[in-house]
């Protein structure tokens, strides 16, 4: 039912491999951040629209760069809350979401899991990555869906 506004989903996100990481920036080519990948990504591909979500609506908090490292409240986490449901297995198109220190604070889009795509501050810019590996396997990780309602 929503497989093409999940190939939309996958292949917006592959337009932007590639853009410089640049903490709170949503420019293809340009910068963004992995919460902001996630906003523009389900923008441009219909996803928003096609769940009746107006992205015009969704309140961006502000947040610092090392929000993990002094923060306990889960900002991140109770945002994509409001608009995806947590669900337990990872399918293409949906959120993988990350534990960093404190709170839960990295997002990817999933590809094929473990294969991701997201704005990956390390190799400072989008990449394709595999979340089996590098670190991102020991984590805690929750999987949203953003076609189902929370």
């Amino acid at each position: 039912m929503d497989q093409g506004t999940r190939n939309a989903a996958i292949a917006e996100a592959r337009t932007w491999l590639g853009t410089p990481y640049h903490h709170r920036a949503r420019v293809k080519g340009a910068g963004v951040d992995c919460l902001l990948l996630l906003h523009e990504v389900y923008t441009h591909s219909g996803v928003f629209d096609a769940v009746g979500i107006d992205p015009q609506t969704i309140a961006i908090p502000e947040y610092p760069a090392d929000i993990m490292l002094h923060r306990n409240e889960e900002t991140y986490l109770d945002g994509i809350r409001q608009y995806a449901a947590e669900v337990t297995e990872p399918a293409p198109g949906n959120i993988a979401l990350w534990k960093f220190g404190r709170i839960y604070s990295h997002a990817a889009i999933i590809v094929d899991w473990p294969v991701i795509i997201h704005a990956h501050r390390p190799e400072r810019r989008v990449v394709m990555g595999d979340a089996s590996r590098g670190g991102l396997e020991v984590r805690p990780v929750k999987f949203f869906d953003p076609w189902r309602k929370p």
